[in-house]
């Protein structure tokens, strides 16, 4: 990430379709470079999972574009996933001007970092996971800190091998995507890099938690046409009925599609179907198997 990189060095005088390419093939070293952590961030995915299931949360934080993109998948999950606004939490420095805008004045603020956590009730029960493209950030270097003394899990996303970062967490997840395009500007291939780890990181730790049905997105919350849409295509496909069936199952279920694909699959009435997938503490497949 740090760096000159001379394969960009005339990224000024080029036509603009070479500047795209250019662009484009410094974008498709970040996957393989991410393929190079999946140990760790398999690591991350397990100990988010222990948390989790023990009633705690999923705490991002970071500042600038990292603390931006944090922000941007902890939203995305409860609509995704059906999970409550409090499970995965996006945290960034400056609040919402940070997030809206730019406080980049804020990343040097050590002592905001514990205060932003206190905001939140973050505690030892909660696992905390620090974004940082130089991995030098004092803001997330000091929430890490703060988080270790508190017995939290601390697991650390950064783009700078060696960082003081893999230093302060319990698990280091460092991409190395090399030198920037445009030398230092971490918008771009350490802010593809992060997003792809978070979409792994949230995406797998729920599905652990019995989030989907094989690949459908069996708690996704029907806010709007789009999604009332999917959510009739993913009972349909997990149960293999039509759609006329489906739409029967999920007007029983108040349009829970874990409840219609469990009274499909195992022929019950919603409310047998809400007592079996409680029972088996909301997983689809186990509920189904009985």
């Amino acid at each position: 990430m740090q760096g000159y990189n001379p394969a960009t060095s005339n990224i000024d005088e080029v036509s603009t379709l070479e500047m795209i390419q250019m662009f484009n093939q410094e974008d498709q070293k970040v996957a393989l470079a991410v393929a190079e952590c999946k140990t760790a961030i398999a690591a991350a995915v397990d100990a988010a999972v222990q948390v989790l299931k023990a009633g705690g949360r999923m705490v991002y934080i970071g500042s600038g574009t990292a603390g931006k993109i944090g922000v941007m998948d902890a939203s995305e999950c409860p609509p995704t996933f059906g999970v409550d606004d409090n499970t995965v939490v996006g945290v960034i420095s400056g609040g919402f001007e940070g997030v809206v805008g730019w406080r980049e004045d804020t990343e040097d603020d050590e002592r905001l970092a514990a205060r932003d956590l206190e905001a939140y009730a973050f505690s030892g029960r909660d696992v905390l996971v620090c974004i940082s493209a130089s991995g030098s950030t004092p803001y997330v270097l000091a929430a890490a800190h703060h988080a270790r003394r508190l017995g939290a899990q601390t697991v650390g996303l950064s783009c700078s091998p060696g960082s003081k970062l893999e230093q302060a967490v319990d698990i280091a997840i460092s991409v190395d995507v090399g030198p920037e395009a445009i030398m230092g500007s971490t918008r771009l291939k350490a802010g593809t890099a992060q997003k792809m780890v978070l979409n792994m990181l949230s995406s797998c730790a729920m599905i652990r938690m019995g989030k989907t049905y094989g690949n459908l997105m069996v708690g996704v919350r029907p806010l709007n046409e789009k999604l009332r849409r999917r959510v009739v295509d993913v009972v349909r496909l997990a149960s293999g009925c039509d759609e006329a069936a489906s739409r029967r199952a999920l007007e029983a279920a108040g349009f829970s599609a874990k409840v219609a694909i469990v009274m499909l699959r195992a022929g019950l009435e919603a409310a047998q179907a809400e007592e079996r997938l409680a029972r088996y503490g909301g997983y689809v497949k186990k509920a189904v198997r009985g």
